[in-house]
């Protein structure tokens, strides 16, 4: 009797590269954040800041690249709903723009994504290699009402952010 799929019994060589695409990639989030890391932010006293980590990163997808699906495929119009609705962030829709933020600032293994509310500054730092992705976030308060605006979103987020970069990873590794 042959072996259920996914269970790794009975696998052959050849099937290295499926189970690749059905990994679950490690996800770990960094505190404190590491300097490298904030570096890459001109947030200069940022109020919040927070950075997950995955292990799994597909070659020669660059960070524009995962930035795309991270924040137009994997957040789609939730994420839509949450930057322009409940954070009022000005963004603009362009190919130019990832998912209407402002590219700021690029290297060869990072990007970094900005918008803008009456209330808050926000910062996206996508770094990515063959080997690992982290996604860094960055907010300004710019106002005394962000705090309470942003601390019980900072909440849900941090549970949202591990499954964006999972979802970002598995539709990487299919295509």
């Amino acid at each position: 009797m042959d072996a259920e799929p996914g269970t790794g019994r009975d696998a052959h060589l050849g099937d290295s590269q499926d189970e690749a695409a059905t990994a679950v990639p490690a996800i770990r989030r960094q505190q404190p954040v590491p300097e490298r890391i904030r570096a890459l932010s001109t947030i200069t006293d940022p109020g919040y800041v927070d950075l997950f980590t995955m292990t799994g990163g597909i070659p020669d997808r660059s960070p524009e690249q995962w930035a795309r699906a991270l924040f137009e495929d994997a957040a789609g119009r939730a994420g839509q709903f949450v930057w322009r609705v409940l954070l009022g962030l000005r963004l603009t829709a362009s190919r130019d723009r990832v998912a209407g933020w402002q590219i700021a600032g690029r290297g060869a293994d990072w990007i970094r994504l900005e918008a803008r509310s009456w209330f808050l500054t926000g910062h996206l730092v996508v770094q990515a290699d063959d080997e690992h992705v982290s996604l860094a976030t960055f907010i300004r308060y710019d106002r005394p009402v962000a705090p309470r605006i942003w601390l019980p979103l900072a909440k849900k987020h941090r549970q949202l952010a591990p499954g964006l970069l999972r979802d970002a990873h598995r539709a990487g590794s299919r295509a």
